[in-house]
C-alpha cells in the first residue's frame, strides 16, 4: 500500500512538469514582484531597505522565505536591487555558441 501512494504521488508530480516547464519562471518571477511592490510597506523606517525584522513583519512572504540567500552581502538588510539580483541568479542561463559546439 506504501508504495502504490508513493506511485500514485509520482504520477501527480511528473504529470505536473510540463505545466511548470510551459511556465518557466512565471511563478518565481511574480513573488518577487509582488515582494518589490510590497516592500514600500513593509520598510517602516523609510530606509530603503527590509531588515529581517521588517521581512517577518511585513506582507513580503517571498523576502522572508529568501532572506539569506537575498543578502548575499550579509548586511542584515535587502534593497529592491538585492532582490532583483536574486531573481535573475536563479533564472537559467542561455547557452553560449562555444558551449554549444564544445561537445562535437
Amino acid at each position: 500500500m506504501r508504495h502504490a501512494r508513493l506511485i500514485l504521488a509520482s504520477c501527480f508530480a511528473l504529470a505536473a512538469l510540463p505545466a511548470a516547464a510551459q511556465h518557466g519562471m512565471g511563478g518565481l518571477a511574480n513573488d518577487a514582484a509582488v515582494a518589490i511592490k510590497n516592500m514600500k510597506i513593509a520598510d517602516r523606517n523609510h530606509d530603503g531597505l527590509i531588515s529581517r525584522e521588517e521581512a517577518e513583519k511585513g506582507p513580503v512572504p517571498f523576502i522572508r522565505a529568501h532572506f539569506d540567500q537575498i543578502d548575499r552581502e550579509h548586511r542584515g538588510a535587502v534593497s529592491v536591487d538585492d532582490v532583483k539580483a536574486y531573481v535573475r541568479s536563479l533564472q537559467p542561463k542561455p547557452a553560449t555558441a562555444s558551449s554549444a559546439n564544445s561537445g562535437s
